[in-house]
């Protein structure tokens, strides 16, 4: 193959092998392991992004080397956290090729893993958390459909794609309860606090009607104006706007910091760490343990702040 000009790997185009190799691959993860959109997309983008390179080398996928790989990552710097994604991509894409076929040689079995620092969750404080809470205006529909998004986010930890894909269906107030379908399509069953539900109820009864157009799909519970779905970049315009309207720093408050904060206040407060577990919805305990340092260095600026030797 011509050797291209710098540059070209940025247009190079993916040899028709790589593509199909690439949606194989896909296709396998998505139906033995469940993975979200997100992270199909992910691995997806990462395998194009050395195909494209490799083409303008006059290689694809499969001849790739332990040196190719190398010489990706050199050419190729990003973070370390987006180093590990990249690595954890092609370590189950040439895994998903030696499976096919045992003899063929996986060129990522002796790379070095990046090591990644573990950063603690960042969290509000208690008295943040209030103020957040009643910062939308409930005497507007809006307000009151984003008091009840905002209580409903705190009260029950959600990821914020987990609140707005939340079905009405899926709302129980007998019982006081949602049914979440979390990462990899697992279901839970997770309680939501009385002033929450006070607050989703009232939503419910007075502003959704509103929002309901005819013909749309009413099996969202929270709806925008339009009468469809909320989307994760309209929550997060939501939680940014209000944080900001009270004081708060809007480079501290995400909704995921609503989910750490809710897991560091329950752990604060005596929860169980395997209780807090299952409502988080992580699969692995160690990945709910990092709340616990959450919580001791809480504590040490609590002794430092107000004992007299601290």
């Amino acid at each position: 193959m011509k050797q291209p000009i710098a540059g070209d790997e940025r247009v190079a185009i993916i040899a028709h092998d790589d593509a199909q190799a690439i949606a194989a691959f896909v296709e396998r993860v998505w139906s033995e392991d469940g993975l979200a959109d997100r992270t199909l997309e992910a691995y997806r983008q990462d395998l194009e992004g050395l195909a494209r390179w490799l083409a303008t080398r006059g290689r694809n996928l499969a001849a790739a080397s332990r040196e190719d790989l190398s010489s990706y990552h050199a050419a190729q710097p990003v973070s370390v956290r987006s180093m590990a994604r990249r690595q954890s991509s092609f370590r189950r894409f040439y895994a998903h090729l030696a499976r096919n076929e045992p003899s063929r040689e996986n060129p990522t079995l002796l790379m070095q893993r990046p090591k990644t620092p573990r950063g603690l969750p960042k969290a509000l404080a208690e008295r943040e958390v209030e103020a957040l809470l009643a910062a939308p205006d409930a005497g507007t529909p809006l307000g009151q459909r984003d008091r009840a998004m905002l209580e409903l986010m705190y009260a029950s930890g959600l990821r914020v794609s987990e609140l707005v894909e939340l079905s009405l269906g899926n709302y129980n107030p007998r019982q006081g309860v949602l049914r979440v379908t979390g990462k990899g399509g697992k279901d839970r069953l997770v309680p939501v606090g009385q002033v929450a539900l006070e607050h989703i109820d009232r939503y419910l009864s007075t502003v959704r009607p509103l929002h309901l157009k005819p013909g749309s799909r009413p099996d969202p519970l929270f709806l925008s104006v339009r009468g469809q779905g909320m989307t994760r970049q309209m929550f997060w315009t939501i939680v940014k706007r209000h944080a900001q309207s009270v004081g708060i720093l809007a480079r501290r408050v995400s909704p995921h910091v609503l989910r750490h904060s809710f897991a560091t206040h329950l752990l604060n407060h005596g929860a169980d760490l395997r209780a807090l577990q299952m409502l988080l919805g992580h699969s692995a305990l160690s990945t709910t343990q990092i709340y616990t340092l959450v919580a001791r260095e809480g504590l040490k600026r609590l002794h430092a702040a107000h004992h007299p030797r601290g």
